[in-house]
């Protein structure tokens, strides 16, 4: 249990139902659909779309998303896939022969077609309750009537402000500023996209006006995309990847998601006893970083588009980590493993809903960068993502920039699972830092037997393309220790990333939400 004394939160218990996402908004819309008799499905959906309204630098209609499932009455995982493609008319020659070496990343060219929608409209019609119009209404409503700024989320707009163009920068700010705290942000044109998903379904997205709205848009910046990329946009659904890490399994999506990532590094961090280390001191914080640079390096190799994707296998087997962990020196930072492929960043939200069924949703969603491309839609307003910038420009490459290839994505949505009974739907949100976070918290609950909460709120690090970021809730003297060590020591400008769970403990759901974000666990 936390000391009351100090200043902190408690995880949230209930019976019949729970959501814990980035935003107490769509917290409460999830549960007030459960409330009225929709299932975790209806209410992750809810919740999500309002999201967007509520965090729209981070996710929105234009953008991706990935779930996995526990339907209600069974232990069974599902997987489901709502990545888009890319346009037909994208190749990595023709941006080759520009001069470019990696892809552009807040470009036209780094737009991919979006995928939530139509993964939203299939999730809805095979294993909802309630109709599409009564999942979406909340969304159109909070669209119309705007929601107050959170004060996360006018951190992250201030930030995010100077990529946005030409329309966007119409649709996305106050007067051409960020909005501050407490002021209200309507997107009254996304009230209209859903109106007409509610009527149409999916046809309502991907043809008709809206459709020739986002493709019209995307031309006249230079984009290659056509009306029928948009309307091939289909979701997938698919078998999940897992390991097992003490007496737990770690249930991933796979690929075109960095999952099998986490997964790995988990198989690495196997070889050491972390628990006799000190959840907060330099050894773990080291050991953790050097297993992050081999895991990453094996993700950027072998991860992409799920019909390219080589040696999966071989990433997941026992072995690889075996000898991956040899190459580890608990006195020494190594170099990066190898330079970094994809482009970074840290804008995503997750939700999490476990209905009194014990249905469990863990669905992430997302535009990748802040603001994705900065690009938006000139009549609508939909924001446009730039999840192509996950592509490699290397040729031959299984990621390599190709049409209607879907990209690496950072996005993951996890499930633990132990003894065969699913035990926690979880996310961690953060870009990059996503596998590594996985693995962290699932060390904390684990090693350090931390309640969900405190596995949560525990201070992050993480060693990515700008060095060994240390949080400051870690001591100086771990960061004069890392710093010895040989690891290039900042304090990020950002936290890392954020995380939302809940713990089926029986008749007891246990719900956490992360406080570097604005969200809440709310249950019922």
């Amino acid at each position: 249990m936390r000391d009351l004394h100090l200043p902190g939160r408690s995880a949230v218990y209930a019976r019949n139902g729970l959501c814990a996402t980035s935003h107490p908004i769509a917290a409460q819309v999830a549960i007030e659909v459960l409330k009225s008799g929709g299932n975790a499905v209806d209410a992750a959906i809810a919740g999500a779309l309002v999201l967007g309204i509520a965090e729209p630098q981070m996710t929105g209609i234009g953008g991706d998303c990935f779930v996995l499932l526990k339907p209600a009455g069974t232990e069974e995982i599902i997987a489901l896939n709502g990545s888009g493609r890319s346009p037909r008319g994208l190749h990595a020659a023709d941006l080759r022969a520009r001069g470019l070496t990696a892809m552009p990343v807040q470009s036209v060219e780094a737009v991919t077609l979006p995928g939530a929608i139509d993964a939203f409209c299939r999730l809805n019609a095979d294993y909802g309750l309630k109709s599409l119009a009564e999942v979406l209404a909340p969304a159109i409503r909070y669209a119309e009537e705007g929601i107050p700024v959170a004060p996360r989320v006018a951190f992250d707009w201030a930030e995010d402000l100077p990529c946005l163009r030409g329309a966007a920068r119409d649709f996305y700010t106050l007067d051409g500023k960020a909005p501050a705290v407490g002021q209200v942000f309507r997107a009254p044109g996304q009230a209209e996209v859903l109106r007409r998903v509610a009527r149409q379904g999916r046809a309502g997205f991907y043809e008709g006006e809206v459709a020739e709205d986002m493709i019209a848009s995307l031309r006249a910046l230079g984009g290659t995309h056509t009306l029928d990329d948009l309307a091939a946009t289909a979701c997938d659904y698919t078998v999940p990847v897992s390991g097992t890490y003490r007496g737990i399994d770690l249930v991933e999506h796979p690929p075109n998601g960095q999952g099998a990532t986490a997964i790995l590094l988990l198989n690495i961090l196997r070889h050491f006893d972390l628990a006799a280390m000190d959840p907060l001191g330099s050894q773990r914080a080291h050991i953790e970083a050097e297993a992050t640079k081999l895991a990453y390096d094996a993700r950027n190799r072998f991860i992409a588009d799920p019909d390219h994707t080589t040696r999966l296998d071989h990433m997941l087997s026992p072995d690889t980590a075996a000898k991956l962990a040899a190459l580890i020196d608990p006195g020494r930072a190594m170099p990066a493993a190898a330079p970094l492929t994809e482009a970074i960043h840290r804008d995503t939200v997750y939700i999490t809903v476990v209905d009194r069924d014990r249905m469990a949703v863990s669905l992430i969603y997302s535009i990748f960068w802040g603001f994705g491309s900065g690009l938006a839609s000139s009549k609508f307003g939909i924001n446009f993502q730039n999840r192509g910038a996950g592509f490699s420009l290397v040729e031959g490459h299984p990621n390599e920039a190709g049409p209607a290839k879907r990209p690496m994505h950072t996005i993951i949505p996890g499930m633990i699972r132990q003894n065969g009974r699913v035990l926690m739907p979880f996310g961690v949100m953060g870009g990059a830092y996503q596998p590594c976070g996985h693995a962290r918290l699932v060390t904390n609950l684990v090693d350090y037997g931390l309640d969900l909460q405190e596995a949560m709120d525990a201070p992050r690090c993480f060693s990515g393309p700008d060095g060994m970021e240390v949080e400051r809730g870690y001591s100086d003297k771990v960061r004069a220790e890392l710093a010895e060590l040989g690891h290039a020591v900042v304090i990020p400008k950002t936290p890392l990333g954020g995380s939302q769970a809940i713990r089926i403990d029986g008749d007891i759901l246990v719900g956490a939400s992360d406080p570097r974000k604005d969200g809440c666990a709310l249950g019922y």
